[in-house]
């Protein structure tokens, strides 16, 4: 075996990831958050043809899927969105009728997996802290270094250009909310702000999450649980169907979007 020098791995390191940065400071869709919605749509759109970028304020990826329900870490989906789990090549056992198991363990792997090859960057543990923004447009993101967030450090961020954004970062809408904050102009929902999730109703959740993936503000689209946040939809639980459906949608509204535009 050759001799291996701590150097030489050092600028291995620095030299592919600044590449992989470097490559995505500009892409068609720059995706927030990587859990089940974030890396179907990014998935959906790399097929596609399109180039996108999901940043991750965390270092792991999968959102609330890794501990299932409890961490019982099973996952349920239905029979409408069991195709998707399928076309990732992730096994799925009946429970009953309508009502389909999934390790979540292998659902993580394989979703993030599949993500990557198919060419989507994922770049994790950054935080998105705000909007690149011109006249009722958002047309980029503002990134910084999670570790810098938490440290509470006063340094500058960075900047992400991107045809559009999707914010897919769950329960807590992050860049739905700086939107709110600081962007002029209204949100189209019903108010114009955040509608707030609702106590649980899988059913009414499921059908909800799928009806409220959409534009929120002109070049911002929301997908999974903060589509159902922002539109004050009811949470669901373990049951990640409506997640993977949402996903795909909103990858084919964007992609109908930059085929208009193209």
């Amino acid at each position: 075996m050759g001799g291996l020098n701590e150097v030489t791995i050092t600028r291995a390191i620095i030299n592919k990831y600044f590449k992989k940065l470097e490559d995505n400071v500009e892409v068609d869709v720059a995706v927030v958050g990587a859990g089940p919605a974030g890396l179907v749509a990014s998935t959906c759109l790399a097929k596609a043809g399109y180039k996108v970028a999901i940043f991750e304020r965390k270092l792991s990826v999968g959102g609330g899927i890794w501990g299932g329900g409890m961490l019982f870490n099973e996952i349920v989906v239905q029979e409408e969105a069991k195709r998707i789990l399928e076309d990732f090549n992730i096994r799925v056992s009946k429970f009953e009728e309508n009502y389909y198991t999934a390790d979540s363990i292998e659902t993580v792997s394989m979703l993030t997996a599949k993500a990557v090859q198919s060419g989507v960057a994922i770049l994790n543990c950054i935080t998105v802290e705000d909007v690149v923004m011109r006249p009722n447009r958002v047309i980029g993101l503002v990134i910084i270094w999670s570790a810098v967030e938490m440290a509470g450090l006063h340094v500058d961020p960075l900047a992400i250009r991107a045809k559009y954004v999707v914010d897919a970062t769950g329960h807590d809408t992050e860049v739905v909310r700086v939107v709110q904050k600081k962007v002029p102009g209204q949100l189209l929902t019903p108010s114009g702000e955040i509608e707030g999730e609702k106590s649980m109703w899988s059913e009414k959740a499921e059908q909800l999450t799928v009806e409220n993936t959409k534009e929120v503000f002109p070049g911002l689209f929301v997908a999974g649980m903060a589509a159902n946040a922002t539109f004050g939809g009811p949470r669901m639980g373990p049951i990640f169907g409506g997640m993977l459906l949402s996903g795909e949608k909103v990858a084919k509204l964007i992609q109908e979007r930059l085929k208009q535009e193209s």
